[in-house]
């Protein structure tokens, strides 16, 4: 009779170093978002950077480590998890630009020309014609 082995899941040969790149990720991704609360430029500045390494960093070490097997459920759930939040944060990024650019434009309206230019009227311009004398 011969002993039956049973196939337990192995973990990722590789898992330390994707939890490590991974906790990279969402400590950075906390550092900024706090950053953001904070209204703090120079921290999202410098925040953003280690995000954007952070983020670089670790899609490096999935991709090497899915080349050599499949990735564990979890750390595949938090790194998704992870984009999740970077595309949250980046569409709030775009709301909070785009209500700045209209309260600029509300502030600073758009300078309308006078009524007439140095050329004559507001319509006209240099672009040719004749010159009477």
């Amino acid at each position: 009779m011969t002993p039956q082995t049973t196939t337990t899941p192995t973990t990722h040969a590789t898992s330390p170093v994707l939890e490590a790149s991974l906790v990279d990720v969402e400590a950075s991704l906390a550092a900024l978002g706090e950053a953001l609360r904070a209204r703090d430029p120079i921290a999202i500045d410098r925040d953003a950077s280690g995000l954007q390494s952070a983020l670089t960093r670790a899609v490096d070490h999935f991709a090497t480590a899915a080349r050599s097997g499949p990735i564990p459920p979890a750390l595949r759930n938090r790194l998704a998890s992870a984009s999740g939040q970077v595309a949250a944060q980046r569409e709030s990024l775009a709301r909070a630009t785009a209500a700045l650019d209209r309260a600029i434009d509300v502030l600073i309206p758009v300078q309308t020309p006078s009524l007439y230019s140095a050329y004559g009227s507001t319509h006209r311009s240099i672009r040719g014609g004749v010159i009477q004398a």
